[in-house]
């Protein structure tokens, strides 16, 4: 496999967006957003795609420690009476937008995150999602996955959440590293994760992902490939191997270490090449941008059919134009417009008590910005944008892709743009080319962690 030098990995390392959506959050005219505006687009979007379903994504965001490389936006206690509150608000934001949907509501996926999902008690979670489907339709191949911390997600977790309809989840490792987890403060064994995957796969459980991460302090390729090696030898059907973004201005917790501890640019990228070419060569496919998963999973197969979606949840084997996030800081789409709640526990609360709906920020999308939405989403789904159905680029966006043609990260032809085997590891740095509001800007050094 050809590989980046170091003069293009100086090059490109510099801030970027991770394109969960475009306009990324940043650049949201929330000065001029209008929540029944918000509304009264999510019922449209939803009355022409009601058989697609919908999305719902529920932010927990308690966990009983702090990771300290953690960007999630969190609430650290051990106060376990903090669960019947919280889901009790979550049901009655839902209520709201039941309401306001004024139609047969149905689900297509639901995803638990966090946070930490699994701090909740299994009889809590079930009375969740009981909540969350009453009344309403379960698609026929609906997805329902949560996020598990491997050091407490127990067999009755997973016996209740497998009746409730789950089929996937997601463990939270990172490294195995001793010394790494002791700086980012996450701890949890390989015997941990191989009880969860064990019960797991025993209960009926058809798709286990793992995430972990490069570019973590401490980190050294000899560390990295133990740890790829013991994740490989469990095999997990999907594998996400993300790198680390480190922002202490905008999450202090990661002042645990410093930037000394962190490898950089060539070092980093050498981590992530190391770990690319051991999962694929046990059989993953690279699945659009840091996700890997075998030949028979899902994942995969949305991205051959080309079906593969992006959103806010990440990487997402279908694509349904109305995601809608509930718990605090959670995010709402509507493809046309989003819509962030309120970040604080309390504000959410408050907020539910006054029967507002918790939304304290948002975008409502201008023609420019579907259009430049769906060129961003097409390379990082395929890593190829077509200039089709009278789709075309302005004379600006050319010259932006000029210099990447010239480096070999892209191919420019008649109709497309496509990232070449090399820039499969720029795929931010490509769509940033295309974003318009982006490149306006004078501050996304502090906005966003570096591409590499």
């Amino acid at each position: 496999m050809e590989q980046p030098n170091n003069s293009l990995i100086a090059k490109y390392n510099v801030a970027a967006p991770r394109y969960t959506s475009y306009p990324t959050v940043p650049f949201w005219e929330s000065d001029v957003f209008n929540p029944k505006e918000w509304l009264s687009r999510l019922k449209t979007t939803y009355a022409q795609s009601k058989s697609d379903g919908i999305s719902l994504y529920v932010h927990l965001p308690f966990c009983e420690r702090l990771c300290t490389y953690c960007g999630c936006n969190t609430r650290i206690t051990k106060n376990h009476g903090v669960e019947t509150p919280y889901i009790n608000y979550v049901l009655r934001e839902w209520e709201m937008y039941k309401a306001a949907i004024d139609e047969e509501i149905v689900i297509s996926e639901i995803h638990l995150g966090g946070g930490t999902p699994t701090f909740f008690e299994p009889v809590n979670l079930q009375r969740l999602i009981v909540g969350l489907l009453n009344g309403a339709t379960v698609k026929e191949g609906a997805s329902f996955s949560f996020e598990a911390h491997p050091a407490n997600t127990t067999k009755e977790h997973l016996h209740t959440l497998y009746r409730l309809g789950f089929r996937r989840l997601s463990l939270g490792i990172q490294d195995f590293d001793p010394h790494v987890q002791y700086l980012i403060n996450r701890h949890q064994t390989v015997e941990d994760v191989q009880r969860v995957m064990d019960e797991a796969r025993e209960i009926g459980y058809t798709s286990i992902n793992f995430d972990l991460i490069y570019g973590l302090p401490l980190q050294t390729q000899t560390t990295v490939r133990d740890t790829i090696k013991k994740s490989l030898r469990m095999s997990p059907d999907r594998i996400s191997f993300y790198s680390y973004a480190h922002v202490p201005w905008i999450k202090p917790g990661q002042r645990r270490f410093t930037e000394h501890d962190l490898p950089v640019g060539e070092e980093k990228l050498a981590l992530y090449i190391l770990g690319k070419q051991m999962i694929e060569e046990k059989g993953y496919k690279d699945v659009g941008m840091d996700h890997f998963a075998k030949p028979e999973d899902e994942l995969f197969k949305a991205a051959l059919s080309g079906s593969l979606h992006r959103n806010f949840m990440g990487y997402a084997d279908r694509y349904t134009p109305v995601l809608i996030g509930l718990g605090v800081s959670s995010i709402s789409d509507a493809w046309s417009s989003f819509a962030q709640n309120v970040k604080k526990v309390e504000d959410y609360y408050r907020l539910l008590d006054e029967e507002r709906l918790p939304v304290v920020k948002g975008h409502l999308l201008h023609e420019e910005d579907k259009v430049l939405r769906r060129y961003i989403l097409e390379m990082m789904c395929k890593g190829k944008v077509e200039l089709k159905d009278g789709f075309s680029l302005n004379e600006v966006i050319v010259d932006r892709l000029h210099p990447l043609e010239r480096d070999g990260l892209v191919a420019c032809g008649t109709g497309y743009i496509k990232a070449t085997q090399i820039g499969r590891s720029f795929l931010r740095n490509i769509c940033m080319a295309f974003d318009q509001r982006l490149q306006l800007s004078k501050e996304q050094e502090q906005l966003f962690s570096q591409a590499i």
